[in-house]
């Protein structure tokens, strides 16, 4: 029987690279759900929201009882507030983004990606 090998420490620059393409996805999938839903701005732009609502989500899901509530919230307002829109039509960006990402990962799991995730959309 072979000695118990420890599990291979994953290092920093694994990591970046983790969250740059985990928020590049984020990314993809908000600007597919703004060309959905409303006027699209450029990829970067949906990159800075993917951001900005990934930041909002981690600090409030932690809020004991309403956290998921508080944070669901923060995104819609940051979308709102990051495109110009209303809470319904930024409300349905969230669901399109959301049901992109789960595609993009998707087709990623399918060519053998599968750790990665979509910063900045809940949910993906």
């Amino acid at each position: 029987m072979p000695p118990f090998a420890p599990p291979a420490t994953i290092g920093l620059e694994d990591r970046l690279l983790a969250f740059a393409v985990s928020l590049l996805i984020g990314g993809v999938a908000l600007h597919a759900g703004t060309h959905i839903v409303a006027d699209a701005r450029d990829y970067g732009h949906a990159v800075v929201t993917a951001l900005l609502a990934a930041l909002a989500w981690a600090l409030l899901e932690s809020v004991p009882l309403i956290g998921g509530l508080l944070a669901i919230v923060a995104w819609v307002a940051v979308v709102k507030w990051r495109y110009d829109l209303g809470w319904l039509r930024s409300t349905g960006v969230g669901v399109a983004a959301w049901a992109a990402a789960v595609v993009v990962l998707a087709a990623l799991e399918l060519v053998g990606i599968g750790s990665v995730s979509a910063l900045g959309v809940p949910g993906a």
